[in-house]
């Protein structure tokens, strides 16, 4: 098959490292790619929202399947672009439709999903800017700290939480009357707050049946001991050691079963990567939320961890017969720390040039933003490699990826050095 793959970050890197050895895999592109897709595929320089470019290159290239990365070509529907085309219709694309994508396009819609099916979550209202003193009466009928989610895609940046009742009140205002994350935040979601402990689980499912894959616990704060500004992520784990059988089980009865059987109810086209974040509070799971694609960092850790061909797992969505799979995943740890830019996840420079990647032994490098330029690898973004590293348990494994960074280097480049240290 001829597949196009849709992204430029880990996460695409990571699935292109796994596609290419499908023995079903004939042609891999990766639109736009970067350099580590560049080495491993082809790389076509198309934006994954351009529908109308796409389409063409589709048509052009004979491609069999496109398997899509971000959140932003789902929620815009590419779904149903290629299913309303009579072109392309036959062309399976791995990823929600439209409305399915809501789940993470819209706050609000996950929110009536999860109550909707009796799915255990926070205690929440929305509000808008008509209603926002509404929402400031809200707040002070909860306890600290405060918990403000922008409706929209706000690329992971749009979640606050805030100890003081009066800031939390102005930050609400600014939100809402004043934009602060645009037209992401024309709808804010507040939420009580829950102490516990965070992980994610991810599904894939073709919208009947379903296949849990690894755990992993990612870490999203730029500084040491999760401090400082929310990142895409700087680094995870799989799988998460203290998720046990029975936690296990309560996630899938309570959490995965009722999702997939809500897409059936509700009459939602769902054949791709559900994305469940949890707390873990007193060993009862609570959805914090969905994305409807795999997370990056985590991506790093759990496809390396699949032994399963990855190509004929997205046959099998595609073709409703996912149930007919057997998953056979890897028994050992995996972890990824991120290499970022100086300055991120603020301001930061490009195109700094990166050395010492022939180097690395006993890891894999994905890379995230990174670009070829004269034939050297530069920085291309705030998150620029992945070191992944295998290991008997995950201290052995973190290890590795730390041995492993010794060896790269680019102008200001920041990592935490502490991934994996809350979990001994």
């Amino acid at each position: 098959m001829n597949i196009l793959l849709l992204g430029s970050g880990g996460r695409e890197h990571a699935f292109a490292w796994k596609m290419i050895q499908s023995p079903l895999c004939d042609t891999l592109f990766v639109a736009p790619g970067n350099a580590g897709t560049a080495s491993i595929a082809t790389n076509v320089n198309m934006s994954p929202t351009d529908f109308d470019a796409i389409k063409a290159f589709v048509i052009q290239e004979k491609v069999e399947m496109v398997v899509v990365g971000p959140e932003d070509p789902l929620v815009k529907g590419i779904y149903d672009f290629f299913l309303n085309d009579d072109k392309l219709k036959h062309i399976p694309v791995i990823g929600p439709s439209k409305i399915g994508a809501q789940l993470e396009g819209s706050k609000e819609f996950a929110k009536e999903f999860l109550v909707k099916h009796n799915i255990p979550t926070a205690a929440y209202d929305s509000f808008t800017a008509e209603t926002v003193e509404k929402g400031c009466d809200f707040l002070e009928t909860l306890k600290p700290p405060y918990v403000l989610k922008a409706d929209g895609l706000a690329a992971g940046k749009g979640v606050l939480i805030i100890h003081d009742l009066a800031e939390a009140k102005e930050e609400l205002r600014n939100m809402l009357v004043n934009k602060k994350f645009g037209a992401a935040s024309s709808k804010v979601v507040i939420e009580e707050f829950l102490d516990g402990i965070e992980l994610s689980c991810f599904v894939l499912t073709d919208g009947k049946s379903y296949k849990i894959l690894p755990t992993a616990k990612d870490y999203k704060r730029i500084g040491e001991g999760d401090t400082g500004l929310n990142t895409g992520g700087m680094g995870a784990v799989s799988p998460v050691p203290y998720v046990n059988a029975v936690l296990m089980e309560k996630i899938e009865t309570r959490i995965v079963k009722p999702t997939i059987d809500g897409f059936q109810k509700d009459g939602i086209p769902y054949k791709g990567f559900v994305f469940i974040g949890l707390i873990n509070v007193n060993n009862e799971p609570i959805v914090i939320e969905y994305n409807v694609r795999m997370g990056d960092p985590e991506t790093e850790v759990v496809v390396p961890r699949l032994k399963t061909d990855l190509v004929q797992l997205f046959m099998a969505v595609a073709n409703e017969k996912l149930d007919e799979i057997t998953l056979e995943i890897d028994e050992r740890s995996a972890t990824t720390v991120m290499l970022v830019s100086g300055g991120y996840p603020e301001d930061f420079e490009k195109g700094k040039v990166i050395s010492g990647l022939e180097n690395i032994t006993d890891s894999i490098v994905f890379h995230a933003g990174t670009k070829l330029n004269d034939n050297e690898v530069v920085t291309n973004g705030g998150r620029v490699l992945a070191i992944t590293s295998y290991g008997n348990d995950f201290q052995e494994a973190i290890k590795k990826s730390y041995q492993n960074i010794d060896k790269l280097h680019f102008d200001k480049m920041n990592f935490r050095k502490d991934i994996g240290n809350d979990l001994l």
